[in-house]
């Protein structure tokens, strides 16, 4: 299965992003507005520049206290950047979220450009949805249907 077909299946236009700017603040409200748990950090919102986690504000909290909030998010994000292609293969990209210990991961177009984000669990629920189709269809030929 490839990437392509879990971006079909989610709803929703376009990627939210924050600017570079954008303080800790404004990063976490938008994440809390939109139900999300991470947010694509980007100067133009159409090319990836870092991702803020709701980890990375936590661990900032405990280390910095409440200032950090006021901090622009560029200070904060992950600018190493570990994206995939909608060409990419679901369980290849599941082993380097799990491998890599991180829960969502941005896909980009083959000149970089944002398209979507795909999370652990959307990787996970498409592999399930694999092995089961799988699963009836060897129990169909068992049964010689």
């Amino acid at each position: 299965m490839l990437v392509q077909e879990i971006l079909k299946s989610k709803a929703g236009s376009g990627v939210v992003t924050v600017s570079l700017f954008a303080s800790v603040a404004e990063a976490a409200k938008v994440m809390a507005d939109n139900r999300f748990g991470t947010v694509v950090v980007s100067a133009d919102g159409e090319y990836p520049d870092g991702i803020l986690s709701e980890r990375d504000i936590v661990r900032e909290l405990a280390k910095d206290g409440a200032g950090c909030l006021s901090e622009p998010v560029s200070g904060y994000m992950t600018k190493e950047l570990v994206t995939c292609t909608s060409q990419s293969n679901v369980g290849e990209v599941l082993q380097q979220m799990t491998d890599g210990r991180f829960r969502h991961m941005p896909v980009v177009e083959e000149d970089g450009k944002l398209i979507g984000i795909i999370t652990l669990g959307d990787a996970v629920k498409a592999q399930l949805a694999q092995v089961a189709m799988e699963k009836d269809a060897l129990q169909d030929m068992i049964m010689g249907h």
